[in-house]
């Protein structure tokens, strides 16, 4: 969760991110369809259930695929708390090359905040209501199909989608703006304090689909075993909807391209508090970028969302040496 980049400016419609391009891209690439993307703006919604007051502007940036069909997915994408970096930018173009739609929302910025442990919200729950004015933004959206929208999130970003995960929140994010989510993507969404910290409930799911991509070296959890421990105590009807992956050797931050940083956040070290490390982690990232992209489009594909996922990928089920 260290602190980098908050969006900040628009200039003549075009995102100019500080950390500069992403690397080049391959060749197969230049064929897709082209991307429209723009800088929008949506209210948040209150959700008095948690006590999360709403009604701020909300900035994100809209990138849409020239549609092949009458209506596309969506997706989306919930920042970390060092804010809007290149995370966003990666996932939002792998999913925009697999005609899915992305809105990256800058939560930071509507708030006027800094990001990092000292410059964040109190509570994940706080920027729910970010999360039902984006899903409301999208349903009534031209050309986004409003019964195929899901959410990625990193790390605080990642905690909110593991909470609308939930029987409890999806119900209420449903009571709010009348759109389920159809599947989302939790990155190192702080394993350990689930069904610990007070609020943080991870015990019924709604009827989603559910993906969880962690690093085995990530000093929040301290365990490479934290996440998959938390999902096998789910009921079996409920791991199920799950599917789990540990990156062995990868950290916090490993799918991004932010040079390796330290940074003191309380919730490290399963909430001891502490010095801990983000860092990019070259083979981790692009094996969970497959991952993301197999699982958007395989559950966009499902026509009945309400379905459990057929399989539940436990560690020992993986063939890939860095997942376990």
């Amino acid at each position: 969760m260290a602190k980098v980049l908050v969006l900040r400016g628009i200039l003549a419609g075009v995102l100019m991110f500080a950390y500069g391009p992403l690397p080049s891209w391959s060749a197969e690439d230049e064929s897709l369809a082209p991307v429209s993307k723009r800088l929008v703006s949506f209210n948040s919604q209150p959700l008095p259930l948690f006590d999360a007051q709403g009604d701020l502007s909300i900035p994100a940036v809209l990138s849409i695929p020239a549609r092949r069909n009458n209506s596309v997915p969506a997706v989306i994408i919930l920042h970390g708390s060092a804010g809007m970096d290149s995370r966003g930018e990666l996932h939002s173009r792998d999913l925009n090359q697999l005609g899915i739609a992305t809105l990256e929302l800058d939560m930071w910025g509507a708030r006027g905040i800094e990001g990092g442990a000292s410059g964040r919200p109190t509570r994940v729950h706080d920027t729910l209501p970010d999360l039902a004015g984006a899903l409301s933004y999208l349903a009534k959206y031209p050309g986004i199909d409003p019964a195929r929208i899901g959410v990625v999130g990193f790390s605080w970003g990642g905690v909110q989608a593991m909470l609308a995960s939930t029987a409890t929140v999806s119900a209420e994010l449903v009571k709010k703006t009348g759109v389920r989510v159809t599947a989302l993507a939790a990155f190192y969404p702080v394993c350990w304090g689930y069904n610990r910290v007070p609020g943080y409930e991870f015990k019924m799911l709604a009827p989603v689909r559910l993906i969880v991509l962690t690093g085995g070296d990530d000093q929040y959890d301290d365990d490479p075993a934290a996440c998959p421990s938390l999902i096998s105590a789910l009921p079996h009807s409920e791991r199920i909807k799950i599917d789990i992956h540990v990156y062995e050797g990868a950290q916090h931050g490993f799918n991004g391209f932010e040079a390796a940083q330290q940074y003191e956040d309380p919730f490290l070290h399963r909430g001891k508090g502490g010095v801990g490390t983000s860092a990019p982690h070259a083979i981790a990232r692009e094996t969970s970028r497959q991952a993301v992209r197999d699982f958007f489009t395989d559950a966009f594909e499902q026509k009945d969302t309400s379905v459990a996922h057929s399989q539940f990928m436990s560690t020992t089920q993986r063939r890939d040496p860095l997942v376990f």
